[in-house]
């Protein structure tokens, strides 16, 4: 299919979609579910792997993930006994680990690998809806816990000739992520949400990759940046998945209200 778009997904709270009342806004996540299977139903025949970067993995270096046969990590907190036996056997795949390490040492950054990390659940929760057959192969690629933007979108452009190898990139994150915010229901986090929502779709949407990456690295400047990411491990996905767009332009792919706040998804390609 040529090459292949990439995305930034939110991944939503803990393991929502086997929640009785999907954590207390069953409209808001069932949106976001119709939306992950329609995405999955798009690519499960046409793609041969898949590589993603979650909000939920941070180490010194980037990181791959070497195992064959990745297990759960059960990654969340007071949840029914059941979501901790979930099951999605999605295999890992050693191979494209090793092409993405040797891509990531032709521009000399140094990597780590990990032989025992399992998926975390910014991974196999959207995933799971999303390729319920679990037959494509995965591989996770950590964050750098440092969370600069411009070393991330650097390691973003790294990947990109794999999108033209049948390599479907992802980000899993969430473009708003306060978790008072979350929890207050207030109409002043929805506030919040919509101004910062607001500034990350326009700038994702620029047709001027380096200008629309200038812009991500300077994040921190936009409208309410801090009350939506007062850490921004959620959203340093999305500078992988610039970096990885390349010269692509972006646009909002997903839009709703979860928990009273605004989410996006962004498709670049």
């Amino acid at each position: 299919m040529g090459k292949l778009p990439v995305y930034f997904i939110p991944h939503g709270g803990g393991p929502w979609h086997v929640t009785k009342n999907a954590m207390g806004d069953p409209i808001g996540y069932g949106r976001l579910r119709e939306y992950l299977k329609n995405f999955g139903e798009q690519y499960s025949q046409k793609i041969k792997a898949i590589l993603v970067v979650s909000g939920h993995w941070e180490e010194d270096l980037p990181t791959l993930q070497f195992g064959s046969n990745p297990h759960l990590l059960y990654d969340y907190y007071g949840f029914p006994e059941s979501t901790y036996h979930l099951k999605w056997p999605a295999p890992g795949n050693p191979e494209l680990a090793e092409q993405i390490e040797n891509l990531f040492k032709a521009r000399r950054v140094k990597t780590k690998r990990d032989y025992e990390r399992g998926f975390d659940h910014g991974i196999f929760v959207p995933l799971m809806i999303a390729f319920p057959k679990a037959n494509i192969p995965v591989v996770q690629l950590s964050l750098v816990n440092s969370f600069d933007p411009e070393t991330h979108i650097n390691l973003g452009e790294v990947l990109e000739p794999l999108r033209n190898e049948g390599v479907l990139i992802i980000g899993s994150g969430m473009s708003y992520h306060n978790m008072q915010g979350f929890m207050s229901g207030s109409s002043s986090a929805t506030g919040v949400s919509m101004q910062f929502d607001g500034w990350l779709t326009q700038t994702v949407e620029i047709n001027d990759a380096k200008k629309r990456n200038a812009m991500l690295i300077n994040w921190k400047n936009a409208p309410k940046a801090r009350e939506s990411h007062p850490r921004s491990e959620h959203l340093a996905p999305l500078f992988v998945v610039a970096g990885a767009a390349g010269i692509d332009q972006g646009s909002r792919d997903y839009s709703g209200l979860l928990m009273g706040v605004k989410v996006s998804g962004y498709k670049f390609g």
